[in-house]
């Protein structure tokens, strides 16, 4: 793992080094505050290329829009809401704008999609007797596959903890990591855990960083690649669950899994988030955070849209009125044959 760590720590340091907008440039105005919030994305959001290409998003565009409605006598609810709706164009989930009020988000990348989730489903699966290690939710299903479920990457998932639960689930025939409405976290808690489904170095993406204020101001892609761990690994096949909310740092999970040889991914395409965040603050004291650092997979796609599962299934009406997961199903059929 420290071969793709000290990717992430090289690239970041020129984002916490670089300031990308002096406010002092800036009055504390509305006109002012769009100003320097929108030059501060126009020299270092990574997307605005991607999101031309596939949204029809004109940066400059947006400005001109804008420029021509601000109103320096807005509230700062106004302005606030104002503001959200611009950076909210990009319709990027890694881009906020956070007050002390309220944080201004864009979640259609998952709102318009089905959930292929339901906790009243899993229930029925976990039990009540299942076991918990460092946020991983597992048990052995009766036809002798493990199952586990990962909610989040927030919070540090220790080496000794996944080598108890790779211990518990030693006999089974197969593994299901259900990593669905999973939003992300640390990357390198993503990268830890797949670092057990490895036995050599592998490739697994591309990553670059901005080199300077232009849209096109990017590195040369460098590699990403993880190496086995040196903890208890798993030799067996296994299945990834995914659905639309799966995001940021659990995306890269999914992107590392796919390249792992005895994984197949199943369920729907992921929502993306691609991009490793970069924060910076307006002349009021709001904070804009957004996406910097453009990630690809090992064939050098963007991941920022999405992964597409190996096998795509979705949870069906007649399956959720049974009580029935379909996308568990799927999977406990791959590793039962």
């Amino acid at each position: 793992m420290k071969a793709l760590t000290h990717i992430y720590i090289a690239f970041l340091l020129p984002l916490i080094l670089t300031s990308c907008v002096d406010v002092d440039e800036y009055d504390n105005t509305a006109s002012d505050n769009m100003e320097a919030l929108w030059r501060i994305m126009d020299e270092r959001y990574c997307f605005f290329n991607e999101k031309k290409q596939r949204l029809g998003v004109d940066w400059d565009d947006v400005h001109a829009r804008y420029a021509a409605n601000v109103d320096d006598r807005m509230s700062r609810t106004q302005l606030f809401e104002f503001l959200g709706n611009m950076t909210g164009e990009l319709r990027d989930g890694h881009v906020n704008l956070s007050a002390s009020f309220d944080i201004a988000r864009n979640w259609s990348w998952k709102e318009n999609h089905a959930a292929n989730y339901s906790d009243s489903l899993q229930r029925r699966y976990l039990g009540t007797d299942y076991k918990i290690a460092s946020g991983m939710y597992y048990r052995i299903l009766d036809d002798n596959i493990g199952y586990v479920y990962i909610g989040s990457f927030s919070d540090e998932i220790g080496d000794g903890n996944i080598d108890e639960v790779l211990l518990h689930l030693a006999s089974c025939q197969g593994l299901v990591i259900d990593v669905r409405n999973n939003g992300g976290g640390m990357l390198t808690e993503a990268e830890k855990l797949a670092a057990r489904f490895c036995n050599q170095t592998t490739l697994v993406g591309y990553m670059q960083h901005k080199t300077g204020t232009g849209h096109d101001d990017f590195s040369d892609k460098k590699e990403q690649r993880i190496a086995p761990s040196a903890g208890i690994r798993w030799q067996k096949r296994a299945c990834v669950l995914t659905n639309r909310s799966v995001y940021s740092a659990a995306n890269e999970f999914v992107k590392y899994m796919k390249c792992m040889p005895l994984v197949t991914v199943v369920g729907d395409t992921t929502g993306g988030g691609s991009g490793l965040p970069y924060s910076a603050e307006l002349p009021n004291g709001w904070s804009v955070r957004l996406s910097a650092c453009p990630m690809y997979d090992r064939d050098g796609n963007s991941t920022e849209h999405g992964i597409e599962p190996d096998v795509n299934v979705g949870i069906t009406d007649d399956d959720m009125q049974k009580g029935i997961d379909t996308i568990i199903e799927k999977a406990r059929a791959i590793l039962g044959t």
